[in-house]
């Protein structure tokens, strides 16, 4: 039986001192035939050096692209579109995590068991840890609510780094990118409302990366306590700006109206309207919108910075 082909596309920068461990832990990578396609953004240290070396060695499965700073964001999309759909899954990989052996052909699995005539999407729990490797937490858990339209629109509960595509899914998001990426608020967000949009996600809650938490990328773990916990979720929630979710709701909805069901475009067109009506008009409608975030607390913020048009 031949092994599937997954593409493995992670975008690089600055991240010589842990690029080892995370470029062992794909290519031993247990069942799947791998091929890693890595964009480096700008770096300036020693990453693009051992890049080359890795491809070096590996000319059958390493290809390397160095090209100029575009952020996070525009680097996994130019990524999406210089990867060929030539292959039988895609993922999405950052620079400083170590996957456990069995993280794709799990996925695999999973995504072999639905019906491949739709866009799929697998996600996982991932393992918190320090940057020696030492357990923190299990984040995020399994959510308890739909992975529908109704959450992506307003929370992410897919890390990208986790995520794995069918060809559908890799192909029909490739095919329309916006021009302007200002409005995407992350690409694995608006990898995870496509989806839910349009097709299915398949949330295992089994950890299957190491997702190291360090200086610049630290989410909060278990650790934390009540009031910290609650700190963090407030400056998350008004952090960036106003509008970030109602912005890249409108650039969703611009792109996708035509495929969009008469309800989902009904709800996205309310969800948008009401931020221009009266402040009785928009604690109205924010007591019984469709949209939804999963934890009971973060909803009830969702609801409060929709009453004040900071959504």
């Amino acid at each position: 039986m031949n092994k599937s082909k997954v593409c493995i596309m992670l975008s690089t920068y600055n991240g010589v001192k842990y690029i080892d461990e995370q470029m062992e832990s794909l290519l031993a990578q247990h069942e799947v035939d791998v091929q890693i396609i890595i964009r480096d953004d700008g770096s300036s240290d020693g990453t693009v050096q051992k890049l080359n070396e890795y491809a070096q060695s590996h000319l059958d499965k390493i290809r390397v692209i160095e090209g100029e700073n575009l952020g996070v964001i525009g680097s996994f999309f130019e990524l999406m579109r210089q990867t060929e759909l030539v292959y039988d899954y895609y993922s999405f990989c950052d620079q400083d995590d170590v996957w456990k052996p069995e993280k794709l052909i799990r996925a695999v699995t999973k995504l072999q068991l639905r019906q491949s005539n739709i866009p799929l999407m697998y996600c996982s729990s991932t393992q918190m840890v320090d940057q020696d490797l030492n357990n923190l937490d299990v984040w995020p858990t399994l959510p308890p609510k739909p992975l529908s339209m109704y959450n992506a629109m307003v929370e992410n509960c897919c890390v990208g780094c986790t995520m794995v595509l069918n060809p559908i899914t890799f192909e029909q998001i490739r095919g329309s990118i916006p021009s302007d990426l200002k409005q995407v608020i992350m690409h694995d967000r608006w990898i995870y409302l496509y989806v839910s949009a349009f097709g299915e996600v398949i949330f295992d809650e089994e950890p299957m990366i190491l997702y190291r938490q360090h200086q610049g990328n630290v989410l909060g773990g278990g650790s934390e306590g009540w009031l910290m916990k609650w700190k963090n979720r407030l400056k998350r929630f008004f952090s960036g700006g106003s509008f970030r979710l109602s912005k890249q709701a409108f650039l969703f909805f611009e792109t996708y109206r035509e495929y969009l069901s008469a309800q989902q475009q009904r709800d996205i067109r309310h969800f948008l309207n009401h931020l221009d009506r009266s402040w009785v008009k928009r604690i109205s409608y924010a007591s019984k919108m469709p949209f939804y975030r999963q934890a009971s607390l973060d909803n009830l913020v969702l609801k409060l910075i929709y009453v004040l048009k900071k959504v």
